[in-house]
């Protein structure tokens, strides 16, 4: 009886000691990947046809769907903080709730949720088909790089496009809560910005020119823009077993990016707070 527990023990050791080196592969391939689209951009022959698309695939074309969260979401933070800021009397208070929820959390998350599933997963489909039909190994034939080829445009357009997109996000949310500022708690407009303003004032500058607020809003599209486009890229180019591994790929980038993101979000938070305080 001791020699099968033992048996099965280690049984069990050793599948789980499998398994936590597939992870750890993965991890480095993940690192790796990121590490030579990065180095790429800096190195000859630079695709800027490529870039070019990418940035107008990722970008342009996500416009209307970032244009719509982030309306509708600035409707619903205003129409909420009216109920609640109504019981202090404080509803004049409403675009400085607004404008510091859009901002500083959710412009950046909003957008990196949305671009991460629709352009991640867009990114993964075509890696993906590319590699099962075999037109990665011709690009290798030809002796094409499939990353620099095919990967770092993708990696620097998402780097681009992605903190535009939340700039864009931010100002939808902001105007959006202008118009239930005005619409339903009769809130002048100039009252409203001027408290967007104040806002964004109050959170202090950095070098004296650039508010904090902006500074926490643009650094994490960055980093989310990281994420996707290099999961995306990674999943895309691993993809084995015909079309049902193109499918399989496409969900893996979409929630994995999505679990990074939430995760790596309140870790930036974290050391923002720490390094550049309220």
């Amino acid at each position: 009886m001791r020699g099968r527990l033992t048996h099965e023990t280690i049984h069990l050791l050793e599948r789980f000691n499998k398994a936590a080196k597939r992870q750890v592969h993965s991890l480095q391939e993940f690192f790796v990947l990121g590490g030579k689209s990065i180095g790429f951009a800096f190195s000859r022959p630079f695709y800027g046809g490529d870039l070019v698309q990418q940035m107008e695939a990722i970008g342009v074309q996500s416009l209307s769907i970032v244009l719509l969260t982030g309306f509708f979401t600035g409707m619903v933070l205003a129409l909420q903080a009216s109920v609640q800021l109504k019981t202090f009397g404080a509803t004049m208070l409403i675009g400085r709730f607004v404008s510091a929820s859009m901002i500083r959390e959710l412009g950046p998350l909003l957008a990196g949720l949305m671009v991460a599933g629709r352009v991640g997963s867009g990114i993964a489909a075509q890696l993906g088909s590319m590699r099962v039909t075999e037109q990665i190994d011709a690009l290798n034939t030809l002796g094409t790089d499939p990353i620099r080829k095919l990967v770092t445009p993708r990696v620097l357009a998402t780097l681009i496009m992605l903190p535009t997109l939340t700039v864009i996000n931010d100002f939808a949310g902001i105007l959006g809560g202008s118009v239930i500022a005005w619409a339903y708690v009769k809130i002048p407009v100039a009252l409203y910005w001027r408290t967007v303003w104040e806002q964004i004032a109050a959170g202090g500058f950095i070098f004296r020119y650039i508010p904090n607020d902006f500074v926490h809003g643009l650094v994490k599209p960055f980093v989310f823009g990281g994420i996707i486009a290099v999961v995306a890229c990674n999943f895309g180019l691993k993809t084995s077993g015909g079309t049902e591994g193109v499918g399989v790929a496409t969900t893996r980038t979409v929630v994995t990016s999505s679990i990074l993101i939430l995760m790596t979000d309140y870790f930036i938070t974290q050391l923002l707070l720490a390094f550049l305080g309220s």
